[in-house]
């Protein structure tokens, strides 16, 4: 069937209903129309819980539309004899790649759609191959998927669907567990599939800078569309993007607050790109005329998340690993070295973030700190219990609280409550102790006190990623280790359990963040440890370890935004310091380097 003027997907007057047990149909989608041109790049954002998802699952036809019609490629999704043809032109990654992984080894699971499409088995070979190759995966085409990383199980979900060359590919977070360059590897890719084979890509994503390589931006809340534009268009409204709980991508924002600080306006579509916002930030330099009061503005905006926080002064060291190797299925043709001889310390009270490329050995390394995982080679020591001891581990788990990759798995009581207090349950706590534990972590977290007798899978899925975690602190651990702990959330989300591992750090516990985000980590953190291929290449301050750029490139990650927006700008203000992680302090930093440079 034809597709109608060029467009792929037509939503017309669309809304979903979904039916919860005992209770009113929760409305996700209300009245919503959307044209999709053939061969556009359409960015969705919007609040986790907006109905992006959704969206994405009617246009796929793995749900149908309660009121409305939705037309694939020319076939009505509500006619059930279309539903192959539009599910066999629609690709979907989704945001967690366990729940499409079937293969017992990787090749067999990007196999896997084009044998059910009926593709003749020579060109199945070389639809996998092209496919492991374009995600980087081709040198673990035999390994079982369960050994790969999250990261690397993420770009094998990709894979599988690119074997099946479909018309439109529908990314749900689908580089949410990509390392920098990976993501970017990626987002290029998708780029030469547009341009070079007419790919529609539909894209929701929490990454502001891959929206700004979309066509068009659609701003989604509560159900509605209430944005939609230019990538240029959309997030020229700083304003109004940050109203609906999302970010703008770096370089408007560092722009945005220079201009705030200036009492100067920006011009139409000035914070559209890169190099557009450095022209605006060389712009409102040029009009400073005397020396700015710099000082006066550290009132407006704080510039102490690019400080070494107050445990920093605290040098007793209550993790030491020394010399610790790992080798999974040792002496078998699946072997896979996944740490190198890795030594680093942890301090009592601070925040340290562990970087890396996806498969750089991090979560390896962290199951060996509550002993999920024995040391082959070396030692690792946690609160002076020798974690390869069978005896001491019992303590080390009391004492170390591990959050999972989607934390929200680790949830099975009937209410969020018995959820949260089942940790201290198992300490061997009196009741009353319980009971003001499972209170003190629900308040950190933000549960409200109604919702503790909630089943936790009626919640949602930020409010599941809370109760997992006040679950772990409410035993109060004296070490708290998180991986990858703000993957899929909205920036709002994002920020939220970040700053509850903020404010238990300044409460005196120790945190361990696993996190992709080079921005998250290197505001928050005390000190960064960087992996490649299970080795460390750097460790000490976010200072010290962004000061490396060409070793961060070489280990697939990169600068923060806000510290490379800087250093591409030192030609002009040389005395600018790159050493700013936050937009705030970065626009400060621009004033002071701008005042300097008029005396």
């Amino acid at each position: 069937m034809d597709q109608v003027n060029g467009v792929f997907a037509a939503v017309d007057h669309v809304s979903f209903h979904y039916i919860q047990h005992g209770q009113e149909p929760l409305r996700a989608l209300n009245h919503v129309s959307l044209d999709i041109q053939q061969g556009s790049h359409v960015a969705i954002l919007g609040r986790n819980g907006s109905g992006k998802s959704t969206l994405a699952r009617l246009i796929n036809a793995l749900e149908l539309p309660s009121e409305g019609h939705i037309v694939v490629a020319g076939y009505d999704t509500q006619d059930h004899l279309n539903i192959w043809e539009v599910r066999r032109r629609c690709g979907m990654v989704f945001q967690n790649p366990d729940n499409q992984i079937v293969g017992t080894t990787v090749e067999e699971d990007v196999a896997f759609g084009p044998e059910n499409l009926g593709v003749p088995q020579p060109q199945i070979r070389i639809a996998v191959d092209q496919a492991l190759a374009k995600v980087n995966l081709s040198h673990v085409a035999e390994r079982p998927p369960h050994l790969l990383s999250g990261g690397q199980k993420q770009k094998l979900a990709i894979a599988g669907i690119l074997a099946m060359q479909p018309s439109c590919l529908i990314l749900d977070e689908a580089t949410s567990m990509l390392d920098p360059v990976t993501r970017t590897d990626f987002m290029a890719l998708v780029a030469e599939l547009i341009k070079e084979h007419g790919l529609t890509v539909i894209n929701i994503t929490h990454h502001m800078e891959e929206a700004l390589l979309a066509d068009r931006v659609v701003v989604m809340n509560d159900g509605h569309i209430v944005l939609s534009g230019t990538p240029a268009d959309v997030f020229d409204r700083v304003e109004l993007v940050k109203s609906q709980g999302l970010d703008v991508p770096v370089h408007g924002e560092i722009l945005h607050r220079l201009a705030q600080l200036t009492g100067q306006k920006l011009l139409p579509l000035e914070t559209a790109s890169w190099a557009s916002a450095q022209a605006g930030v060389i712009r409102i330099l040029k009009t400073l005329t005397k020396k700015q009061q710099v000082q006066d503005m550290h009132e407006t905006f704080d510039k102490g998340d690019d400080q070494p926080s107050q445990t920093t002064q605290n040098h007793e060291i209550i993790i030491r690993v020394e010399n610790l190797s790992f080798t999974y299925s040792a002496g078998t043709t699946l072997e896979s070295a996944a740490l190198k001889d890795v030594t680093f310390d942890v301090r009592r009270g601070e925040l340290l973030g562990i970087i890396g490329h996806s498969g750089s050995g991090k979560s390896t390394l962290i199951q060996h700190l509550n002993g999920l995982l024995r040391a082959q080679k070396g030692t690792v020591a946690v609160l002076d219990l020798d974690a390869t001891d069978n005896h001491a581990i019992r303590k080390i788990r009391q004492r170390v609280g591990l959050l999972f990759q989607y934390p929200e798995h680790q949830l099975f009581e009937e209410t969020i409550y018995q959820d949260i207090a089942f940790g201290p349950k198992r300490l061997g706590l009196e009741p009353a102790e319980i009971n003001k534990r499972v209170l003190w972590a629900a308040s950190i977290v933000g549960l409200k006190s109604d919702e503790l007798e909630r089943s936790p899978f009626e919640l949602s899925g930020g409010q599941r990623r809370r109760a997992a975690i006040a679950g772990v602190i409410a035993m109060r651990p004296d070490v708290l280790i998180l991986d990858e702990p703000a993957a899929g959330l909205d920036p709002a989300g994002r920020e939220e359990i970040l700053g509850y591992t903020a404010k238990l750090r300044d409460e005196g516990s120790t945190v361990i963040l696993v996190s992709h985000s080079m921005e998250d980590i290197a505001r928050l953190s005390d000190r960064v440890l960087a992996l490649r291929d299970g080795r460390v290449v750097l460790f000490g301050t976010p200072a010290e370890v962004f000061s490396h750029p060409e070793i961060l490139a070489a280990a697939d990650l990169a600068v923060p935004k806000s510290a490379a927006f800087l250093r591409d700008l030192k030609a002009i203000y040389p005395s600018l310091s790159d050493h700013c992680y936050t937009t705030e302090s970065a626009a400060l930093e621009l004033l002071r380097a701008g005042s300097e440079a008029c005396q």
